[in-house]
């Protein structure tokens, strides 16, 4: 039979190493998001955001970024990303993205 002590010190373990684990799982999900995020936007993004195509706002513009955002807000942006613009087909280029995933990629284009 386990006397309180042990049973207290075999918690204390198990919480702390499940905790570490959580942590470090949690930091590989964001990671892999991250990688997503990047991998998304150089397949449905980049053609024209890298170069300014079509006076498209170029990766990396943080200053015209930030003054869209301020201007229309990220609900707006990530609505005119869904139904398109002028220059760009609705969704832009990726088929299969959330509203979030829209999000993802404008704050990735904005840094």
């Amino acid at each position: 039979m386990f006397s309180i002590t042990e049973i207290f010190a075999k918690s204390c373990r198990f919480l702390v190493t499940s905790g570490a684990a959580l942590i470090i799982s949690t930091a590989m999900i964001s990671h892999a998001s991250a990688a997503d995020t990047a991998t998304t936007y150089n397949n449905s993004c980049a053609a024209c955001h890298d170069s300014g195509a079509l006076n498209a706002i170029k990766k990396g513009d943080r200053a015209k970024w930030q003054q869209l955002i301020k201007q229309k807000g990220m609900p707006a942006l990530v609505k005119s990303v869904k139904n398109g613009m002028i220059q760009m087909p609705a969704g832009g280029l990726c088929d299969n993205c959330s509203d979030d995933d829209y999000r993802k990629l404008i704050e990735y284009m904005s840094k």
